[in-house]
């Protein structure tokens, strides 16, 4: 691989990660995501996790799946989400254990 090529390839990965981090840049995207990085969950446990209405739980579900940051699996009548990939799942475990758990007491 040429200089030019590697260069190439580090832009589109550079444009891949900025995509990533945009979508992640929303306090209830981060929060859904948070929830995820714990395991596979239903709409029903992400509503109670985030606080957020299910219309608009829906509407950021489907931004995350349409990026291809979440993947669903269907059980019955109950959709479960998970993190889709090992690339956002290594992020948001980073974020996970920096910012993802309520802050110590001070003591």
């Amino acid at each position: 691989m040429t200089s030019l090529e590697a260069s190439a390839a580090l832009g589109e990965r550079a444009e891949w990660v900025a995509d990533r981090l945009r979508l992640l840049a929303n306090a209830s995207r981060l929060l859904i995501l948070c929830r995820l990085t714990e395991g596979e969950a239903s709409v029903g446990v992400l509503q109670g996790a985030v606080g957020l209405s299910q219309s608009a739980l829906s509407q950021h579900l489907a931004r995350l799946r349409e990026a291809g940051i979440v993947a669903t699996r269907r059980e019955a009548q109950t959709i479960h989400y998970r993190i889709a990939d090992d690339e956002t799942r290594l992020l948001m475990t980073a974020l996970y254990t920096a910012f993802c758990h309520p802050p110590a007491e001070a003591g």
